[in-house]
């Protein structure tokens, strides 16, 4: 214990120096915590998403925005599908389930999505209170809506044309909160949830015929892996196509993992020049104390002593730095999640420590502790009576 406290107050001597090297190891530290919490996240909730959803049917275009826009409602629709076109697909003896999706108008910011009960089932939603929707303009609110909102079981309110933009209001018609879901880390967290006839009644179609009608979407679990190769070929001469979600899911994360690569590189040489940097502070501490080392050998201190004050120091600074480091990667995860959930609406902010992290705060910490070795090993080689001489 007196050598922790002579070690933290060797440090302390010189807060300058102290302070660049702590800084510099929880830049890098905190770097790679970020990168690391930020993409277990996103891509568990991308996964989380995708759950049993084999293909996506809509209209023809790029295949990653059908997935993007229909999967996770972070893009817009490549377009609309007749319904009874898409209902034949779904009958396709190779296709197990369908369920459709028909959007185009938001409640501030929040997508309003036409669909059928099999929709939040889908991803285990239960009620938190109400029921779900039953009767045309009835909606059931996703957990974060209603808290975003401020949406309670029996509000009232008109939608907005478009997926964002709240200026083209339907004061025709209101739709009616019925029932409000239990939070299920999730896409229906963030969405409005009502029938189809809903979306098509908001526009001014009431009828009910069926013929000429358009959903937006449907998210297909396939009864034979024929379907993947079946269906594109069913589909090459109308105006649907069939998007595989966890092909176009790896193309976009093989899309930003150069960026990735790069960030981890540049916080990596961040992290070197701090153990540099932490070297540099220990052995230039221990070369203007050298009269104090020789003291504490000639008043009974071994060299073994002089060694672990020397690694305490090391270690002391590397703790500091790692620490530092993993609460700058949280107040960054803060900071990328409030963005996240303002321009897309989902939630990353998780802030539990990963085993990875683990493994890289021990790293650190013994590299730290590496560092401080080459001058802790001076310590024993040092000629006392000579060191005494010279001051």
């Amino acid at each position: 214990m007196r050598l922790i406290y002579i070690a933290r107050k060797n440090l302390l001597a010189k807060p300058l120096q102290t302070a660049l090297s702590t800084i510099l190891l929880a830049f890098g530290v905190g770097m790679v915590s970020l990168m690391m919490l930020s993409e277990k996240q996103i891509k568990d909730q991308f996964e989380r998403n995708i759950k049993d959803i084999d293909l996506v049917l809509g209209a023809k275009g790029s295949p990653l925005q059908l997935i993007l826009a229909n999967v996770y409602h972070i893009d817009a629709p490549t377009g609309n599908i007749d319904l009874e076109a898409a209902e034949e697909v779904i009958k396709h003896p190779y296709v197990e389930d369908g369920i459709p999706l028909a959007y185009g108008d938001n409640y501030m910011g929040y997508r309003i999505v036409g669909t059928e009960h099999s929709y939040p089932e889908h991803y285990s939603a239960e009620l938190s209170e109400g029921q779900m929707w039953s009767e045309t303009f009835e909606v059931t609110v996703g957990a974060v809506v209603a808290k975003k909102l401020d949406l309670n079981l029996g509000d009232t309110f008109y939608s907005a044309h478009g997926l964002t933009d709240g200026t083209d209001v339907h004061d025709n018609v209101d739709f009616k909160v019925v029932g409000i879901l239990k939070p299920t880390s999730s896409v229906i967290d963030h969405l409005l949830l009502t029938n189809i006839e809903s979306i098509w009644g908001v526009h001014g179609d009431h009828s009910d015929e069926l013929k000429g009608k358009e959903i937006t979407a449907v998210l297909l679990k396939k009864r034979n892996p024929m379907a993947v190769l079946t269906l594109p070929n069913l589909l090459k001469d109308t105006n649907m196509q069939v998007a595989l979600p966890a092909i176009e899911i790896n193309r976009l994360n093989n899309q930003f993992g150069i960026g990735t690569k790069a960030l981890s590189a540049i916080a990596l040489l961040i992290m070197a020049l701090s153990f540099a940097s932490i070297f540099i502070s220990v052995f230039e501490n221990m070369q203007s104390r050298k009269y104090e080392l020789a003291l504490m050998r000639t008043m009974g201190g071994s060299p073994s002593t002089l060694f672990k004050l020397i690694l305490l120091e090391g270690g002391l600074l590397s703790i500091g730095g790692v620490v530092l480091g993993l609460i700058i990667s949280r107040t960054g995860l803060f900071t990328l999640a409030t963005l996240v959930a303002d321009k897309f609406k989902y939630d990353i902010s998780e802030m539990s420590l990963l085993p990875s992290e683990i493994a890289l705060v021990c790293c650190a910490t013994f590299v730290g502790l590496l560092a401080a070795i080459i001058p802790a090993v001076k310590t024993l080689r040092m000629d006392i009576s000579e060191t005494l001489s010279n001051e």
